[in-house]
C-alpha cells in the first residue's frame, strides 16, 4: 500500500469515485467473493476505465474493500465494553465479533484468494491484539485456561468465528443460532480444565 501522505492530493470527484467503488466492492464481494470487477464498476456507477484508473488490479480493489471493512468492524469492536469479568467481556466481544465476521466472511474469502497471507494477517493485527489482551486478562483472573499457548487460544477463537461463517454460508448453521454456538464453543475452549 502507498502511504497516503506520499500520494498527491486527488480531486474531490476522484475521491467520491473511489469511495463509491470501494463501497460497491465491499457490498458485492461480501455476498459473492468471485464478483467480477465489471459488476463492481457497474454497481459503483463508473466505467471500467475509471475503476482501473484507481485500482490497477482486482487484488488492489479487494485490498481496499477489505481494509474498509476492517476499519468499520474495528469501529464496532472498539466500542464493546471489555471491562469486568473477562468471561462476560468475552461473551460481549464474541457477540459483536460474530456480527462483523458474518458480514465480511465472503470478503475475507476473496482477500485470502488474492492477497498474500502476510497482508491478511497484518490487517488483522488490531482484532488479534484485542483478543490476546482479553484472553490474557482472563488467564490472570483465573477464568481462562493457562495450559495451552496464548497464541493458540487466540487462533482457535478466530477459527471458530470463521468456521461458523462458513457453516452459515453453506446452510449448515442457521444464522439465528450462530452467535450462541460461537459463544458457547469459545467459552468451552477457554474454560479452565
Amino acid at each position: 500500500m502507498v502511504d497516503s501522505a506520499a500520494r498527491p492530493k486527488r480531486r474531490a470527484d476522484a475521491e467520491r469515485s473511489i469511495a463509491r467503488i470501494v463501497a460497491a466492492a465491499r457490498e458485492l464481494l461480501s455476498s459473492d467473493p468471485n464478483a467480477k470487477t465489471d459488476d463492481i464498476a457497474r454497481a459503483a456507477g463508473v466505467g471500467r476505465m475509471t475503476l482501473y484508473g484507481h485500482f490497477a488490479t482486482r487484488a488492489e480493489l479487494i485490498d481496499a474493500a477489505f481494509v474498509e471493512a476492517l476499519r468499520a468492524g474495528d469501529a464496532v469492536l472498539s466500542s464493546v465494553d471489555l471491562g469486568g469479568n473477562a468471561r462476560d467481556a468475552m461473551a460481549r466481544l464474541l457477540d459483536s465479533s460474530w456480527q462483523v465476521v458474518a458480514e465480511s466472511a465472503a470478503l475475507l474469502a476473496a482477500a485470502e484468494e488474492v492477497l498474500p497471507a502476510g497482508r491478511v494477517r497484518e490487517l488483522h493485527e488490531e482484532p488479534v491484539r484485542r483478543m490476546t489482551e482479553l484472553i490474557r486478562r482472563g488467564q490472570d483472573q483465573g477464568v481462562f485456561r493457562t495450559d495451552m499457548p496464548l497464541d493458540w487460544l487466540v487462533n482457535v477463537v478466530h477459527y471458530i468465528l470463521h468456521g461458523a461463517a462458513s457453516e452459515v454460508r453453506a446452510g449448515r448453521l442457521a444464522p439465528s443460532r450462530a452467535a450462541d454456538v460461537v459463544t458457547r464453543s469459545v467459552q468451552s475452549v477457554l474454560a479452565c480444565p
